[in-house]
């Protein structure tokens, strides 16, 4: 039988397994000391596998193992494994503020209706906002352009007003 000797790496490895252990209240201070001890006096991977084999997340000392890449029957090589594929994060779909969408429409028809849904489009727009900020949907942008239309034409409908008065 062939026992693989261990490096440094590997009884700092199980040092750290032992100090998880330790920190986590799995060992007693007596049974660090002592295993600690016996961890930096190991010659052989298998005394490290044995003094870590009772601590959870800490079974081995081994480093990951490597296997050599095969060659290609054209002479390249070739790697064993692809790397996993790289899955984007998606964010939650956020649902569209219906307040604020019409906030948007109130804005849009108001040279239809002779500005007559301006302050409607107004009223909307800072309804909407106030609750996107409370429950965090969509449609800030929505909402700022109903205002934002809403304001204009109630200014021009002032303007003409006081341009037909005056």
């Amino acid at each position: 039988m062939v026992r693989m000797l261990a490096g440094n790496a590997d009884r700092d490895r199980a040092a750290d397994v032992l100090k998880a252990a330790y920190a986590e209240g799995r060992l007693t201070k007596d049974e660090y000391d002592y295993r600690i001890g016996r961890a930096m006096a190991a010659r052989t991977i298998e005394e490290l596998q044995q003094l870590t084999a009772d601590v959870p997340n800490g079974p081995s000392a081994l480093p990951p193992t490597y296997q050599r890449p095969q060659p290609h029957p054209q002479g390249q090589l070739m790697p064993l494994q692809q790397p996993p594929p790289i899955v984007p994060y998606a964010p939650p779909h956020r649902p569209q503020n219906g307040t604020a969408t019409a906030a948007l429409v109130c804005g849009i028809i108001s040279p239809l209706v002779w500005g007559l849904s301006a302050i409607p489009a107004v009223i909307l727009g800072h309804k909407a906002r106030n609750e996107i900020r409370r429950t965090g949907e969509q449609g800030e942008g929505a909402a700022t352009v109903g205002l934002v239309l809403g304001w204009l034409w109630i200014a021009l409908g002032a303007m003409m007003m006081l341009f037909i008065v005056g």
